[in-house]
């Protein structure tokens, strides 16, 4: 897919009275680890013209212009009722701005802490606002009565779910997402956006789990024949595969062994952004996190999911020389709840100065806990590097967890047979490598195989705490640099390596055609384009094309990995 091609808006009727105005980015948009795979996205806004007209999730800043240009089209801007908000997001009242200018009788539709929100990011106290909590209603006319559900959780407080009965369109806002820009409005052949929704699940849903199946439990008893996303093509032929696949990927969260809590605030959104990597890194090494924004959190809350964590990870922005009142509570709370044999990890965002950071790490530190990763702290906004660091920091923190709960069975039960007996399969020793951005990385591996003649292809089995695990995606490129006999190389890519360190330092290298990294002391390499990839249990296994490759070394042995157990590496 080209990222080159301009930004547009896409309008097409979906069901009666009701219109999607799609505001596509063809390029990777913002810096959040929900946007890594670098697919563009789509900022799904929708029209119901009933006897009044209501217009839904208007886009933020960087579509605003073509936005409202493309809407003028479509309705006399002048005429609209009313504005429903999904959510809240600060990059959206330059449009709300306009839009009001436009029509000051505007009234405006969200959840309380929507409202709250709202008064702030339009720096008006007296907007008008109908809130919606749950039972109200919203009477378009035409058969248009509409139904709110609040379906909030720790990142998105305010979120609220609309559904037309008239229609049977859920408007489902987050939920059911995919960041991925396309032609296509609807999913029609929907198998091909399962990956893409799964990663969205993963970065967006999985650190809320509970909260997401209490959505979905709300949402249940609805009539629903389409969920209109706010991202990405819309839920119709997918419907029932991709709602139980919500709920079964809740159940693995949810019954995952070891939980981790990871508590902050975030006053400009820099913050949830570094929270939401790290939460990323702990679940994909198969550790559960329960996030909790403390700005809206009780205290018995934060309590309890101290309590039950094998560990906790603690965040805040600096404001004024602080940390925010809500994250010294939440502070206070941890030091007199959790033990100090509990992992800790500490990170922060700030504009000039880190004291709220310094400050958290010293308490910690004082009182004796260890910590799962090096203090994060970012100034301004994070970019793809941090992003990845914050992953890596928080697979190793999971870990670690992992690690110290394997040596407890380990000391108990030797491996078994059977794993003695699988530990004898032989692969040749290779080292993966990739580039996204600013992001290189590499990885050593054994479970390489040939797959296919016609065309060339092979499979890699690559564990899913990975660092290099989101470049696997379908259409990721990499270079597989197969090994020759001698230790240098395996030595480099078997060392820990602390997050964002560069793996390659010391190395003769060079760029390939798909710029990937080759390594000029290994045997040979072949250059990849991923077509597939199928989750077996702890791993995904990924199939790729050979596009190229060549022989370094004509005179070497490949080398081969032996094991005496199929328990580890």
């Amino acid at each position: 897919m080209s990222n080159t091609k301009p930004r547009d808006v896409q309008i097409l009727p979906i069901g009666t009275d009701t219109t999607i105005i799609r505001s596509r980015s063809w390029a990777r948009l913002r810096f959040e680890i929900e946007y890594a795979l670098a697919k563009g996205t789509t900022a799904n806004s929708f029209i119901i013209q009933g006897d009044k007209i209501a217009l839904i999730d208007p886009p933020g800043e960087t579509f605003t212009e073509i936005y409202l240009q493309a809407l003028q089209k479509r309705i006399d801007i002048k005429n609209i009722d009313y504005v429903i908000l999904g959510h809240v997001n600060p990059n959206r009242a330059a449009t709300l701005k306009i839009l009001t200018e436009i029509a000051p009788q505007i009234t405006f539709v969200c959840s309380n802490p929507g409202a709250i929100n709202l008064r702030a990011a339009l720096e008006n106290e007296d907007l008008p606002i109908v809130v919606m909590r749950g039972d109200e209603t919203l009477d378009l006319g035409k058969g248009h009565h509409l139904q709110f559900i609040p379906t909030p959780n720790p990142r998105y407080a305010d979120e609220l779910c609309t559904f037309d009965p008239q229609t049977e369109i859920l408007f489902s806002d987050k939920l059911f997402g995919a960041h991925i820009c396309g032609d296509q409005v609807f999913d029609e052949g929907w198998e091909v956006f399962n990956e893409d929704r799964r990663y969205y699940f993963d970065c967006i849903m999985a650190p809320h789990a509970k909260q997401v199946e209490t959505a979905l439990d709300k949402l249940a008893d609805l009539p629903v024949r389409l969920y209109a996303t706010g991202h990405g093509p819309l839920v119709r032929y997918a419907l029932q595969e991709l709602t139980h696949s919500y709920r079964e990927w809740i159940k693995q969260q949810i019954n995952a062994e070891m939980s981790v809590a990871l508590i902050y605030a975030s006053a400009y959104g820099n913050t949830a952004t570094l929270a939401s990597a790290i939460a990323r890194g702990i679940t994909k090494a198969g550790v559960s996190v329960e996030s909790i924004n403390c700005e809206f959190a009780d205290p018995e809350e934060i309590k309890t999911a101290i309590e039950k964590s094998a560990g906790f990870v603690i965040g805040s922005p600096t404001l004024g020389g602080h940390a925010p009142t809500p994250v010294q509570t939440a502070l206070g709370i941890v030091l007199s709840t959790a033990t100090n044999n509990k992992l800790a990890g500490v990170f922060g965002s700030f504009g000039w100065s880190g004291e709220a950071v310094d400050l958290i790490e010293g308490k910690l530190k004082d009182a004796g806990y260890r910590f799962g990763f090096e203090t994060i702290r970012v100034k301004f906004k994070p970019n793809e590097v941090t992003l990845q660091t914050c992953e890596e920091a928080g697979t190793d923190f999971a870990q670690a967890l992992k690690r110290a709960a394997k040596k407890a069975v380990v000391a108990r039960q030797p491996a078994s047979n059977v794993e003695q007996a699988v530990g004898r399969i032989v692969g040749s020793l290779c080292v993966v490598t990739a580039t996204q951005g600013e992001v290189k990385t590499g990885m050593l591996a054994s479970w390489v195989a040939q797959a296919s003649f016609s065309p060339p292809g092979l499979t890699i089995a690559v564990a899913k705490d990975r660092a290099m695990e989101n470049m696997t995606y379908t259409g990721s490129k990499f270079v597989v640099n197969i090994l020759a006999e001698g230790r240098e190389i395996r030595k480099q890519f078997m060392k820990v390596y602390a997050p964002g360190q560069d793996r390659f330092a010391g190395l003769d290298t060079a760029e390939a055609n798909n710029g990937g990294i080759i390594l000029n002391g290994a045997l040979a390499y072949l250059e990849c384009t991923v077509k597939n990839r199928m989750e077996v249990g702890d791993h995904w296994l990924v199939y790729a094309t050979v596009d190229d490759g060549k022989v370094l070394n004509q005179d070497s042995v490949t080398a081969v990995h032996h094991r005496k157990s199929a328990s580890y590496y």
